[in-house]
């Protein structure tokens, strides 16, 4: 059995995320809506529901898919255009939708770059693709909350292994693949353990240019906070070593 498909069936998954407020969603929310009024607007990796309800309440038409059946079954229960998917090939046509997006999710597919062509494979030329996922390499920061991110040790090593992934983007780009983790499995289930992809703004980035899309915005906060300070935590490159990997771009 795959990783994704642990998701099928768990119930534990869709009372988890039935637990999140939409305001945590706000950010990806409002970025993934589409420039015009009614177009079409996919939420990949919808949850329950909350994401597809707030653009469906702005007057769009949202989509969503989800790999779990019990997600799935909540989600249609705000947006009747929420369906089950494989996890791998999105069940749309070439240039569906103004916009794409999938917010935590990357972290937990089981082909990350295959899963950022797809999503850029179904938006339009013009349209916006939003990316928002953990920074695995983050060096600074609080809520480490992924014993990958925790301690001084392993901090230095993800200094060290951004440093080195960024060089391998300029050099040998052809061999760059976001690393592999082993999942964590709790009781309680915690999803934040169990992710297998350790994600990150510099590859996200570079996997969006490569499916041919070009990169507006890259920032380390996927909520928002005041003004003042989201300026100063994504003014520098430093943004990259810091808490999450939001990732704006456009379709050319």
């Amino acid at each position: 059995m795959g990783h994704q498909e642990t998701y099928r069936q768990n119930e534990d998954y869709a009372k988890f995320l039935s637990g999140w407020e939409e305001g945590f969603y706000a950010k990806y929310a409002d970025y993934l809506r589409p420039d015009a009024p009614g177009a079409r607007v996919l939420d990949v990796g919808c949850g329950v529901g909350q994401v597809v309800a707030r653009l469906e309440r702005g007057g769009y038409q949202s989509h969503g898919v989800d790999v779990s059946e019990p997600n799935i079954k909540r989600a249609g229960e705000v947006c009747p255009r929420c369906q089950i998917y494989d996890g791998k090939r999105l069940p749309f046509p070439d240039n569906h939708f103004a916009s794409a997006g999938a917010f935590n999710v990357l972290e937990h597919v089981e082909q990350p770059e295959t899963f950022i062509a797809e999503l850029a494979r179904v938006t339009s030329a013009g349209g916006r693709v939003i990316l928002s996922s953990p920074n695995f390499f983050r060096v600074v920061g609080f809520r480490d909350y992924h014993p990958r991110m925790r301690g001084l040790a392993n901090k230095w090593r993800n200094g060290l292994r951004l440093r080195e992934k960024w060089r391998q983007i300029r050099e040998t780009p052809d061999a760059v693949r976001f690393d592999r983790m082993t999942p964590i499995v709790r009781i309680p289930f915690n999803p934040d353990d169990d992710a297998i992809i350790a994600t990150n703004g510099l590859e996200i980035r570079f996997f969006l240019e490569r499916a041919g899309c070009r990169v507006e915005s890259v920032f380390c906060t996927d909520r928002y906070v005041s003004k003042p300070l989201d300026l100063l935590l994504n003014l520098t490159p430093l943004r990259h070593v810091m808490f999450n990997a939001f990732v704006v771009a456009r379709k050319k």
